[in-house]
């Protein structure tokens, strides 16, 4: 059966904000705090999952002995002056963005970074209006891989889970969207990752932004 859209639900990190590169920046800086000398070279390990199961991936490859509340509380705030003042949309978000409004589709945003740092960056973005729903992080008890943050997005949409198409960057996030049951398009980072290892995860394969509307147009479905 060919699937009928109403919603499309964006992860941040990745999809619509060009932050990959600045988390290995951020991360850096965490450790280096710890005396940890960080180079980027986990970063597949981390990227699209929660921030604390970030930390205990970091604590247990270098053996830091800080608890992970204390870990996630330093990543934060780095990570929050990163989005207030560095981190930049990709060059098609705002056109996409306006687009599917125009199709009359309901639009939310569920990512794993926390409020404090993703919410700055929409507004300074302006792309906050675009989205009736935003959840962060922080707002869920298990974050990405767990479907939690994608079922509470299509519970406060309104919308059945069937009828939500997710679009993603990381394969932590892929499998969040799954776990849901819903759809899921990817757009891999080609710079950090290989698309190849989505064809099997993710039901499409974008190459930017700027597929999603013709994706959903080809269906025949929107709001």
């Amino acid at each position: 059966m060919r699937p009928t859209f109403h919603a499309v639900i964006f992860d941040l990190d990745g999809v619509l904000a060009d932050s990959e590169p600045w988390w290995n920046q951020i991360d850096a800086n965490l450790l280096a705090e710890y005396g940890v000398t960080y180079r980027g070279e986990y970063h597949r390990n981390v990227l699209g999952v929660s921030y604390h199961l970030a930390v205990e991936f970091y604590k247990n490859a270098f053996r830091i002995s800080a608890p992970p509340e204390e870990l996630m509380r330093r990543r934060g705030e780095m990570a929050t002056e990163f989005f207030a003042n560095r981190v930049g949309l990709f060059p098609s978000a705002k056109t996409t963005l306006e687009e599917l409004r125009k199709m009359k589709l309901r639009l939310a945003m569920a990512t794993s970074s926390v409020s404090a740092s993703a919410c700055p960056f929409l507004e300074r973005t302006g792309i906050r209006s675009s989205f009736e729903v935003i959840l962060t992080g922080d707002e869920v008890e298990r974050g990405k891989p767990h479907p939690d943050i994608y079922l509470r997005a299509a519970e406060k949409l309104g919308i059945v889970v069937d009828a939500c198409l997710v679009i993603e960057d990381a394969l932590s996030g892929v499998a969040a969207a799954k776990a849901a049951s819903m759809r899921v398009a990817a757009i891999p980072d080609m710079r950090f990752v290989d698309a190849r290892e989505y064809e099997k995860q993710a039901d499409y394969v974008l190459g930017s932004l700027s597929e999603i509307p013709a994706l959903i147009r080809g269906f025949g479905a929107t709001g």
